[in-house]
Parts: structure tokens; sequence; C-alpha cells
């Protein structure tokens, strides 16, 4: 798996955060790891990046960004009203695919959710990914409404012929009500792809050496770490229901 793909649900669900916790991992499994932020919307070119925020959390990593828009819209339509050029999906792939040939992992992240359009003609993370021919990570909510978007990402996905690698919540709350707990079950049958993570609320405010330690326990071994998705449901309690 020398590239995997990133995607969320949609917006603010605990992506870049998810990020960084698989290339922590990778790197405490000792391998070398490059982040690629496909385009990064409302940020300013002397504020950090969202690969930037990677690169702080996760340590050695090789942080890339192809384009950057002032205003936090979705990439095509910010670089329309920036009246800059947009990021297209061949130059994600190629972007990738040359940070493959150094590091053992590339992390390619996307913008908001799978179909987010990258330029005028339509051009989405999706494109890239199979331009690629990469397996994709779906980062999802924990709690009420996740299961449709999720289900939905993962079913065009495979429309598409690319393969869902699993799913992580990428902000598990510490008190969790009955539908986040049973969402720890639902998600993957509704998916029909594994859950491979759940990151603590939070997680990204602490400290980097912290974060570090931590990050392997947050993801199953599939992403380099410790994470059992059952003993995890089974110490979050009443999840079935009766």
């Amino acid at each position: 798996m020398p590239v995997l793909v990133i995607t969320g649900t949609g917006t603010e669900v605990g992506k870049t955060v998810t990020t960084a916790a698989v290339a922590a991992a990778a790197l405490a499994a000792g391998r070398s790891v490059a982040v690629l932020k496909a385009a990064q919307t409302g940020v300013r070119p002397d504020e950090r990046g969202d690969a930037d925020e990677v690169a702080r959390l996760a340590g050695g990593v090789t942080a890339d960004e192809l384009a950057r828009y002032p205003e936090p819209l979705a990439p095509g339509t910010a670089a329309r009203r920036a009246g800059m050029a947009p990021v297209h999906p061949q130059e994600v792939a190629e972007r990738a695919a040359k940070l493959a040939t150094d590091h053992d992992l590339v992390l390619v992240e996307g913008a908001g959710g799978l179909l987010v359009r990258f330029d005028a003609a339509g051009g989405t993370l999706a494109d890239a990914a199979r331009l690629l021919g990469a397996p994709v990570l779906i980062v999802a909510q924990a709690g009420l409404g996740t299961l449709n978007a999720t289900e939905l990402t993962a079913r065009e996905l495979r429309r598409r012929g690319l393969e869902p690698f699993g799913v992580v919540i990428g902000s598990w709350p510490t008190a969790p009500d009955l539908a986040t707990r049973c969402n720890l079950s639902d998600l993957p049958e509704v998916s029909a792809t594994p859950l491979l993570g759940a990151l603590p609320a939070g997680s990204g405010a602490l400290p980097p050496a912290g974060f570090r330690a931590s990050a392997p326990g947050w993801l199953s071994p599939r992403l380099d770490g410790t994470w059992d998705a059952e003993a995890f449901r089974a110490r979050e309690g009443a999840w079935q229901g009766a």
C-alpha cells in the first residue's frame, strides 16, 4: 500500500487529525511517510495548512501541498473566485506517485467529502484515487446521521471500481450516546468495510509527543496500530441495545 487516499464523509469530521494519526503510527512502525494535501482552502499564504498540521502532530513526515486558495470553499469554487488555476486529479496522482518513489507510504488528504470538485470539469478526489489505483480510507463522524453518509461514500467508491480500505471514526466523544455506541456495530455493516479505529475527541489538541505515543493505540493493525474493535465495543458498554 504505497499510497493511501484519505477522504471524509463531509467537512469537520476529523480527517486531518486522522491523517496525522495514520502518519504517526506508520512512522512508529519504521516507515517513511509523505503527506500530500490535494487542495488547501480557507488559509492565507502565511498560515499553516493541513499538511503542516499533520507534520506538527506526527513528526518526521514530508509535507506537500498542491494548491492553496484563500476562501473556505470547495476547491473548484475557491480557485474560480480567486482567479487562480484549479487542481486537476491528474496533478494529484502525478505528485503522489512521485512522492511514492522516495517514501514507504504516501497519504493523500482530500478536501471535505469524496466528490467535492477540484475543477470546472468536475474532477474529484475519487478520480485521483482511480488514477493511482489506491485504496481509500473513510473518516466518519461518530454520532447520529453518520450511517447514511458513510454508506453513500462506500457505495460511490465501489461504483467507481475503488476499494474502501476501511472506516475510522474521526472523533469519539467522552460520553457517547446510544446512537453513537450502536454505530460501532452499524458502521462496518452499512459500509461493508472494517472499522479500523476511533480517535478520542480532542486528540489534535494533545502535545505532539503525546499524540505520537498514543496514535498507534487509536488505529488497527491494518494501519500500523494496536486498536481492537471488539475490545473497544466491549469497553464502551451497551452498544448493542436491548
